[in-house]
């Protein structure tokens, strides 16, 4: 990820609404949320929910999904994840003793599936 990138993408979260959104977009992947929805659940007023999520999808952190009549929000966690990579890549200066905590607290909320035999 570029400087700039990540800077948009920062500054697109450095706004408690956008902030708020985005957390909750990602607390629902893979399937999303109505734009309606998340200015309900926000209590936020849908032109202005609009005006966030402009924000956040320049910033390339949302992507949207026309289906039937509502706009489906989904949080973009691929960028999210070079964002965070981006953020870390120098994590301590390349002592991994340093960046152990910070790399076991980065563990996902849920284990993967264990596959098959």
């Amino acid at each position: 990820m570029e400087n700039n990138a990540a800077i948009l993408a920062l500054a697109a979260l450095a706004q408690p609404t956008r902030l708020e959104t985005f957390r909750l977009l990602v607390k629902h992947e893979p399937t999303g949320i109505p734009a309606g929805e998340l200015a309900r659940v926000l209590e936020v007023p849908q032109n202005t929910m609009s005006a966030h999520l402009s924000t956040l999808a320049r910033a390339g952190l949302v992507k949207s999904e026309r289906q039937s009549r509502s706009i489906i929000y989904r949080a973009d966690l691929d960028v999210f994840r070079e964002l965070t990579l981006f953020l870390i890549q120098d994590c301590c200066g390349g002592r991994a003793e340093l960046c152990a905590p910070l790399i076991a607290s980065l563990n996902p909320c849920c284990a993967p599936e264990p596959l098959p035999s």
